[in-house]
């Protein structure tokens, strides 16, 4: 891996980081197609014609269904889902927190019941890291505990000390799987994830001991999960200028385009989210002037698109009272356009994102963004 920060703009900062399956223009946002499909029958031809960089999926969910060994028989997810481009995959530790009511934390790793089946499921540390290894991906993520971010200090002190040791174990199991002959992708990469609830000091002194292992990148979890936007952008403030100032950040599981200026203005690279897909399902549609439901009677006989100038596939073909008709109809095209849209959006807003701050004018583009974001808003609501 080879990552360069080529312009900065404050702590804003682009980057470029070369792996071995291509190179990524940070600070991007990663689609997230859990299953290894984005949800919305969105295909990967779809994907490279947004403009997407990365594809992010899901090691628990992967590994309960269709499974890992079956994926490293066809050569790893690459070529499963037929994507050429960089993938993600998350370690299944928000599946820690997520599935709360179906598992079990102890020091050896996490055991799980199957939500799908039922079945019994242990994975800790080094089934985590030979679960990625089999799927191939660019970047693994490595296992940890996202504590609830309201969770009281003794319990988030202990969790992130063994979310440490845990790091320790996939660091080793990784470099182990790294050099075996029938390795998919002998050049995964390994980042490490900040844990510590809303407690500075906590996340600090976490994100000085990780900073030590020499990692290739460096996440923050345990945010988006029940505190505010003001808490969440005061963790930032302490935490990324703890962390190595010459590897990629990632901010997961965030989220709006305001949390995402927000961030990138305090030096996060990656993001990712299910907003723009899972709104998209929903009818709901991002736009420079605001979200819109496209539900809403008042676009019945409306011919424009879903927003003028945009370049994704609904808005060069399709008016919004089509797309609204297809909602109406149950047809699932309707589904498919939003989430296409969505997705185009956010990836055409990191892209606008990367340029302001080659021109080193990111002050002004946030502003002015979310400024017409805003003004849209409440013009609909009005």
């Amino acid at each position: 891996m080879e990552y360069k920060i080529e312009y900065r703009d404050r702590r804003a900062k682009r980057a470029r980081m070369k792996t071995v399956h291509g190179m990524i223009e940070t600070p991007v946002f990663m689609n997230v197609g859990t299953v290894a499909a984005i949800k919305g029958a969105v295909s990967t031809d779809d994907l490279r014609q947004i403009g997407t960089q990365v594809e992010l999926s899901n090691t628990y969910h992967l590994h309960v269904r269709t499974g890992d060994a079956l994926i490293k028989r066809f050569g790893g997810l690459h070529r499963f889902m037929n994507w050429d481009r960089p993938i993600l995959t998350d370690s299944g530790g928000f599946q820690v927190f997520s599935l709360a009511g179906l598992r079990k934390i102890k020091e050896e790793g996490v055991y799980f019941q199957s939500h799908i089946d039922g079945r019994r499921i242990f994975m800790g540390p080094e089934e985590s890291m030979q679960i990625q290894s089999n799927l191939g991906s660019t970047i693994a993520m490595a296992f940890d505990e996202c504590p609830p971010s309201l969770a009281d200090r003794a319990y988030v002190q202990a969790s992130v000390d063994r979310t440490t040791r845990w790091l320790e174990r996939c660091r080793a199991e990784l470099s182990r799987l790294n050099g075996l002959e029938d390795t998919i992708n002998r050049e995964q990469l390994l980042f490490g994830i900040n844990q510590g609830a809303i407690y500075e000091d906590i996340r600090i002194r976490h994100a000085e001991a990780i900073s030590r292992m020499n990692l290739d990148g460096y996440a923050i979890g345990g945010l988006a999960v029940g505190e505010s936007h003001e808490e969440m952008y005061r963790i930032l403030d302490a935490v990324v200028p703890c962390l190595p100032g010459d590897k990629p950040v990632y901010l997961m599981g965030v989220g709006t385009p305001a949390n995402i200026l927000e961030a990138v203005e305090r030096g996060v690279d990656f993001f990712d989210c299910v907003y723009p897909s899972r709104n998209g399902r929903h009818s709901h549609v991002y736009t420079n002037h605001g979200k819109l439901n496209l539900l809403n009677s008042k676009y019945e006989l409306d011919a424009r698109p879903i927003e003028e100038g945009c370049g994704c596939p609904a808005c060069r073909s399709y008016s919004r009272a089509y797309i609204r008709h297809l909602f109406k109809a149950k047809e699932m095209l309707g589904m498919r356009l939003c989430v296409l849209h969505n997705l185009y959006f956010y990836n055409k807003m990191m892209e606008e994102i990367r340029d302001a701050i080659e021109h080193q004018c990111f002050a002004e583009y946030k502003e002015q963004k979310l400024a017409g974001m805003a003004a849209g808003e409440n013009q609909a609501e009005s």
